[in-house]
């Protein structure tokens, strides 16, 4: 009889092993981050946008079907174009209550995130800028992104929490 209980407990503990072996890492916040800066000699905004590389994926999966892997070369280009038209629809920046066109720039891998790069279309030193921020909305109802605007130094933070995507700044 202990052999039978003793085979059970090994069994059980091999099957609990082997699934934490198969699950994906998971971390506890859905948190991503975009700083747009303008650029004064350009007379441009520089964006950047730093998100989880395992959400970005999950998200560009859940929006484009199939399936995307950063620190793959053979994703590069699918990603690039998902990249592309994800962020014109999850961005939106007005000045002075004119939209500003967005172009993507590219994208860098790190070990755990992954760096967004966009720039818009020359403008004026805003007074007022409006943006609307989206990104992950499409995948986690907790997502939160936290949004600085710089304008000559001075630096204006806001976290917009799901389903708020909306932040104006004066300067």
């Amino acid at each position: 009889m202990p052999g039978k209980y003793f085979f059970i407990f090994f069994l059980l503990l091999a099957i609990v092993f082997q699934s934490f072996e198969r699950s994906e890492p998971v971390h506890p916040y859905h948190v991503g981050s975009v700083e747009i800066s303008y650029n004064q000699k350009s007379k441009t905004f520089e964006i950047a946008g730093r998100f989880f590389l395992d959400d970005l994926e999950n998200g560009l999966s859940k929006k484009y079907g199939g399936s995307f892997h950063f620190n793959d070369e053979k994703y590069k280009t699918r990603l690039n174009e998902a990249l592309h038209k994800y962020c014109l629809e999850y961005l939106k920046l007005k000045t002075d209550g004119r939209f500003l066109k967005i172009n993507y720039i590219g994208y860098e891998e790190d070990h755990e995130s992954v760096n967004i790069y966009l720039e818009s279309e020359p403008a004026e030193k805003p007074k007022k800028v409006e943006t609307a921020v989206s990104f992950l909305y499409n995948l986690f109802d907790d997502q939160i992104n936290i949004v600085h605007i710089i304008v000559e130094g001075q630096r204006k933070s806001e976290k917009l929490s799901y389903p708020n995507r909306y932040l104006y700044k004066q300067f």
